[in-house]
């Protein structure tokens, strides 16, 4: 007999067993404290249940209504990315040993969940170039976010400058965690696309506890980190980058740089765009900073016959300490996204993402040249990284919907969030788009802005 349900479902014998174990006769009876006017009568307006077969059939045609990376070329990017990742990550992550786990830190049985972790830790140190790095966040706004109270709470200072080139949604993160901690969030304006300098000077004082910049920035840009690193020592603040990884394996690490924290999120390595998340923040620090991180640590020690072991060191949540010497509520981590940018980041190794890396500088600058060449503004002079903000003559909105007709998911409307950049899209290359996508979303684009 084939089975109808993937898995096996209760019977009536179960549930006549089950009623019968707890002393009642029916289903109803387990209700009869819930006052008979208030419980509902009649029937749920929902579709009737369908087999599996033809629930999945179902699914599957909604699924396909979706506009994906998988069957258009992808142009959107501002923080989720359309990466390269190596079958192996599916793999590996799959296995019910990491899959199923929810609190794999028991030291006696969870080796390798915290092997992996530490692996984790320790590539994301060689990425960054900072000293010690935590098990992982929930994903990299709300990692700026612990970095800035993080930085309030060593220097004992109440405000934090936040450069405007920084993730709008992450900046709003940080505004909402900041207002618990009644630390005050003052923006740095943009200029050229650019931190303005000039404004930070102006703006740093003695009650700054620290810069939060972004590397590279949300515009695509690459900030000059160490001037503003050396500007904010210079008032006694700390210097937070925000960091995109993958860039890491071209760009100076912020860590030889100056910066104190160093935070970002890991979807580039191994983890898909997945409608926004979940996916996996990362945060490092200086080893002075270290008794002050959020969330765990795993290190490595040896057991009482010499062996090698994995165990959890230090746990600054409120749920470990006492409550009024915790840095951080963040209750748990990524552990699952962690390992698969473990995995994919094993995967491509040293070369692959200095690689991938180099593919996304020099298929952004085509595309660059490409927009200039079709007549296109493209605002901000500086180096790239993955992105370039591309000026049009009608609405971003109605754009992409005339591209997504062509099979092209357009760039991100930076009218959005940035009202002095209406009619500006932010055009995000990475080392999927081959040479003909980039020419076919700029010759859609030119036929679209005549």
């Amino acid at each position: 007999m084939k089975l109808k349900h993937r898995y096996i479902p209760m019977t009536d014998k179960d549930r006549e067993e089950m009623l019968s174990t707890i002393g009642v006769a029916t289903v109803d009876e387990l209700f009869e404290d819930i006052p008979e006017k208030a419980r509902f009568k009649g029937e749920l307006n929902i579709k009737k249940a369908k087999s599996e077969s033809a629930l999945t059939k179902e699914l599957a045609q909604l699924a396909a209504k979706n506009a994906d990376a998988r069957t258009y070329a992808s142009f959107l990017g501002a923080g989720v990315y359309d990466h390269y990742k190596p079958i192996i990550v599916d793999h590996v992550i799959s296995r019910s040993e990491f899959y199923t786990a929810y609190t794999p830190y028991q030291p006696e049985i969870s080796q390798g969940e915290l092997q992996a972790i530490f692996e984790f830790q320790t590539m994301i140190c060689e990425l960054t170039g900072m000293d010690i790095a935590n098990s992982s966040m929930y994903d990299g706004g709300t990692a700026l976010a612990e970095a800035g109270t993080m930085a309030a709470g060593h220097t004992r200072r109440k405000k934090i400058l936040v450069s405007e080139t920084v993730h709008p949604e992450s900046r709003d993160v940080v505004t909402a965690y900041a207002a618990g901690q009644y630390i005050e969030v003052v923006t740095i304006p943009q200029k050229d696309g650019v931190t303005d300098m000039a404004q930070l000077e102006e703006l740093l004082d003695d009650n700054t506890a620290g810069v939060l910049v972004q590397y590279p920035n949300f515009f695509g840009q690459v900030e000059d980190i160490q001037k503003i690193g050396e500007m904010a020592h210079d008032k006694g603040g700390l210097l937070v980058v925000s960091a995109n990884p993958l860039a890491l394996g071209v760009l100076t690490p912020p860590g030889k740089l100056g910066a104190d924290i160093t935070v970002g999120d890991a979807q580039p390595f191994g983890i898909a765009e997945q409608f926004g998340g979940p996916h996996c923040g990362y945060f490092a620090s200086t080893k002075k900073l270290m008794r002050k991180m959020p969330g765990r640590l795993v290190g490595e020690t040896t057991d009482e016959e010499g062996r090698r072991g994995y165990v959890l060191t230090l746990q600054a949540r409120e749920q470990h300490i006492r409550r009024d010497k915790a840095t951080s509520n963040i209750c748990s981590n990524q552990a699952l996204n962690a390992l698969a940018a473990s995995v994919a980041m094993t995967a491509l190794g040293k070369v692959g993402t200095k690689e991938i890396a180099y593919q996304n500088i020099a298929k952004t600058a085509y595309a660059k040249s490409a927009f200039e060449k079709a007549g296109f503004e493209v605002k901000f002079g500086g180096a790239h990284f993955n992105e370039i903000v591309v000026a049009v003559n009608k609405s971003v909105k109605e754009m992409n919907a005339k591209l997504l007709d062509k099979g092209i998911i357009g760039g991100y409307d930076l009218g959005l969030t940035y009202p002095e950049l209406s009619n500006h899209c932010l055009i995000a290359v990475t080392e999927q788009r081959t040479k003909e996508e980039i020419d076919a979303l700029v010759q859609e684009m030119e036929a679209l802005h005549a």
